[in-house]
């Protein structure tokens, strides 16, 4: 009787510690367990402006080179000009890009997540709290490129 005890307390705990890494393993795998970008890290925010998002979310990574700087903290619609803007949070020990930085939006992954990959330019006055990247290139949509695909080899056929 003791016995069966002792086993169904080890069993509990296996359970137990077993759920927590399921659970650790999600908050990695979602960027949730990141408090704001870097631990406790406020660094400071910029914006872009973007004709097409694709599927960039809240959250999604922010690189430069491959290495992580920051975050997507929002995605909002400009009612007058019908641009996405992208609020971003650069880790301030990410203080130097240049003010000519241009912002990207790419796919990593065989997933397809998406994410805004920043290329440094070359000005000396750097980026700061609350200022805008101008250069900009928005998410390929693979369905237009289909789409367009698709079109010239009808107009082709027709031609013929």
């Amino acid at each position: 009787m003791m016995q069966q005890r002792k086993l169904e307390i080890a069993v509990g705990l296996f359970m137990v510690l077993g759920f927590a890494a399921l659970f650790f393993l999600a908050m990695r795998v979602s960027n949730l367990s990141s408090a704001g970008i870097f631990g406790g890290d406020k660094g400071y925010e910029i914006t872009a402006r973007f004709q097409n998002t694709g599927s960039l979310k809240g959250r999604s990574p922010v690189s430069v080179a491959g290495v992580r700087v920051g975050q997507v903290t929002e995605i909002v619609l400009d009612s007058k000009t019908f641009e996405a803007v992208v609020h971003m949070r650069i880790g301030s020990r990410f203080s130097t890009l240049p003010k000519d930085t241009s912002a990207s939006i790419l796919t990593s992954g065989l997933l397809g997540e998406q994410y805004v990959g920043l290329d440094p330019g070359g000005d000396s006055v750097l980026l700061k709290e609350g200022d805008e990247i101008r250069i900009t290139q928005s998410a390929l949509v693979l369905e237009r490129f289909i789409g367009q695909f698709l079109y010239n080899k009808a107009q082709e056929t027709e031609k013929k």
